[in-house]
């Protein structure tokens, strides 16, 4: 199965510590992160830097099930 990431606008600080863990798979736009795509495959890349998120502003899900950020 593969994994959707995305990042909620409104949470993200710009901190760019996703786009500096992961650059294939967040980059800076602006003031905000966004997913270079939303659909992956399974990353442990992308768990990582929604574990690392200051603002909590990444969510990484396989299917339907929310897989990161991780407690």
């Amino acid at each position: 199965m593969s994994w959707t990431t995305r990042i909620d606008r409104d949470q993200c600080l710009g901190s760019g510590m996703c786009a500096a863990l992961a650059p294939e798979l967040y980059r800076l736009e602006g003031d905000h992160a966004e997913p270079v795509r939303e659909g992956i495959g399974a990353d442990e890349r992308a768990l990582d830097a929604a574990d690392s998120c200051p603002a909590s502003a990444i969510t990484v899900r396989d299917g339907g099930q929310v897989i990161g950020p991780r407690p």
